[in-house]
């Protein structure tokens, strides 16, 4: 869709934007060594950055057992899985910010979300999924206690993505970590029986409710190398 651009005069920051950065300044890296040999969906022009907005999954050590002993599995059925480095429940899909828009991209975003309440959430259903051109296979754990609260923030930021023109979040979403992702389709080797052995594992860990038991604390947006924290209350 066609970006229509924001009005010309400048407002200023807030000192409390400004700090949101936790992240050092630069331009967005394309360099495939980084990212595993994936494939970007669009192409990276200078200004454009890729745009995420997502609630981090803070991992305990039981929880990286159990991811251990799932990837290792996994791995059986299709060896070519890699460990994801960092967990999160996605928001919004990928869109493309322009460098100057960032700034009062985070801004609405903390304005909708400032009352939004703390809550507990569980992720414990295998699901295997992937991304929408079939060039990349995840195996995720599907949020199953939490559903409404995490729709409650996506319709939050789904506004703020019309605000700027960019595509809303998925109709129906399937909310979920994932643990573990691979280049082309390998939904066929992993659904099934490697699928129910993977969800075997997960049921028979010791108390998987409490290990698989999250607390959503905040909402991130990532866009280009910056990261804006924007806590719930």
């Amino acid at each position: 869709s066609s970006q229509s651009p924001l009005p010309s005069q400048r407002l200023p920051v807030p000192d409390s934007v400004l700090h949101m950065f936790l992240d050092t300044e630069g331009e967005p890296e394309d360099d495939q060594e980084k990212h595993g040999g994936r494939v970007r969906t669009f192409p990276h022009e200078r200004g454009n950055w890729a745009t995420h907005v997502y609630v981090p999954y803070e991992t305990r050590e039981d929880f990286l057992d159990l991811l251990d002993m799932l990837l290792a599995h996994a791995q059986t059925c299709v060896p070519r899985l890699v460990r994801m480095e960092a967990f999160h429940v996605s928001l919004s899909q990928s869109v493309v910010l322009r460098h100057h828009w960032i700034v009062p991209f985070v801004q609405a975003l903390k304005d909708r979300l400032a009352s939004f309440q703390r809550f507990f959430f569980t992720a414990n259903r295998v699901k295997i999924y992937t991304n929408q051109e079939r060039t990349r296979t995840f195996v995720g754990l599907e949020v199953t206690s939490g559903h409404p609260q995490f729709l409650d923030l996506v319709s939050e930021v789904d506004r703020v993505m019309e605000e700027f023109d960019l595509t809303t979040f998925y109709q129906d979403p399937s909310f979920h970590v994932s643990l573990a992702w691979c280049v082309g389709d390998a939904r066929l080797q992993l659904e099934g029986r490697c699928l129910r052995e993977l969800q075997n594992i997960v049921d028979e860990f010791e108390d998987p409710e409490m290990v698989l038991r999250a607390h959503a604390e905040q909402v991130r947006c990532k866009s280009g190398n910056k990261f804006f924290s924007m806590p719930l209350k």
